[in-house]
C-alpha cells in the first residue's frame, strides 16, 4: 500500500508541474486573443495541446494508481477521492500531510486555470459574435436592392425600380 501511494504522490506532483505549466500558456492565450493576432494563436494553442495530451496521459495513470489502491482497500475508485485518501491515512503522517498539501496545491492551480480559460472562453465568443456581425453586414448590403445615393441635401434618393411618380393606377 506504501509504495502505491508514493506513486500516486509522483503522479499527483507531475500533474501539478503539467497544470502550472499551462496557466502561463493560457494567460500568454489570452494576451493573443486580445491582439488578435492569429499566427501567435496557433502556436500557443499547439503548446496548450501538447501540455494537456500531457495531462491527460498523466490523469490516466492517476486514475490506474487509484483504482489499484480501491483494489488493496475493497473500495471502488469512485469512492477514493483526495479528501477520503487523506482521511484514510490517519496513520501515516507524512504521506498524509504530503496528499494534503498536494490536494490543496492542485486546487488552487486548476481554479486559476478554469479562471483564465473562462476568460479565453469568452473573448473567443466577443470574436465570434463580432465575425458574425460583421458577416451578416456584409451580406445584407450585397442582397440589399438599387443603390442608395445621397445628395448634397442629405436626402436619401431610392434608384430602383422607383421612377418618383408615386402609385400607378392603371395596372
Amino acid at each position: 500500500m506504501a509504495s502505491l501511494i508514493e506513486e500516486l504522490i509522483g503522479t499527483l506532483n507531475a500533474e501539478k508541474a503539467v497544470y502550472e505549466e499551462l496557466v502561463p500558456v493560457s494567460e500568454r492565450k489570452t494576451k493573443v486573443l486580445i491582439k488578435n493576432d492569429l499566427e501567435e494563436l496557433k502556436k500557443v494553442t499547439a503548446q496548450e495541446q501538447l501540455l494537456m495530451d500531457r495531462a491527460g496521459a498523466i490523469g490516466h495513470k492517476r486514475e490506474e494508481v487509484i483504482k489499484n489502491i480501491g483494489i488493496v482497500l475493497n473500495k471502488t475508485p469512485a469512492e477514493l477521492d483526495l479528501t477520503s485518501l487523506t482521511k484514510l491515512l490517519a496513520r501515516q503522517p507524512e504521506e498524509k500531510k504530503t496528499l494534503a498539501a498536494l490536494h490543496d496545491s492542485l486546487r488552487t492551480t486548476m481554479r486559476r486555470l478554469v479562471e483564465v480559460n473562462e476568460r479565453n472562453k469568452d473573448l473567443i465568443e466577443n470574436s465570434l459574435e463580432m465575425i458574425e456581425f460583421n458577416m451578416n453586414f456584409i451580406q445584407s448590403t450585397r442582397m440589399s436592392p438599387g443603390n442608395n445615393n445621397y445628395n448634397r441635401n442629405a436626402t436619401n434618393s431610392y434608384t430602383a425600380g422607383y421612377n418618383g411618380q408615386g402609385f400607378d393606377a392603371k395596372q
